[in-house]
């Protein structure tokens, strides 16, 4: 990871919410395949803290049982305690129906796909 994305990030081990985060702005690395065919492992993705937060929405959230995590999902709706996110590929798992409610910490805003040089649009849903 280059210096500029270590300063874009909180600290390791940093607990740091919506209202806490270094900069309004934050550069994430998508790992795993949870999210695909929208997202991919490596692709990058701009989030911002503080933004709203509407259904469809990628968002940067974590699991009340996962606190050491990040984790790039899809938000669905609003409940008790945080927001139902839904990973794009169901059978990665990993998601709301595992962990329950999760809380937001950003909203993804700008994809740089792994190996592009020029940023995109993060996708909307695919719809079946």
């Amino acid at each position: 990871m280059t210096n500029l994305f270590r300063t874009l990030l909180p600290r390791k081990g940093a607990a740091r919410g919506p209202r806490e985060a270094l900069l309004p702005w934050q550069v994430v690395r998508v790992v795993g395949p949870s999210m695909v065919p929208a997202l991919r492992p490596g692709d990058r993705l701009v989030v911002r803290h503080g933004a709203s937060v509407r259904a469809g929405d990628v968002v940067l959230a974590r699991f009340a049982d996962l606190p050491g995590r990040l984790v790039v999902k899809r938000a669905l709706r609003p409940v008790d305690g945080g927001w139902w996110v839904a990973s794009d590929n169901e059978a990665a798992g990993g998601d709301s129906r595992t962990h329950g409610p999760a809380r937001v910490l950003a909203r993804a805003v700008l994809l740089v796909r792994s190996g592009a040089v020029r940023p995109a649009r993060v996708p909307a849903p695919v719809r079946p």
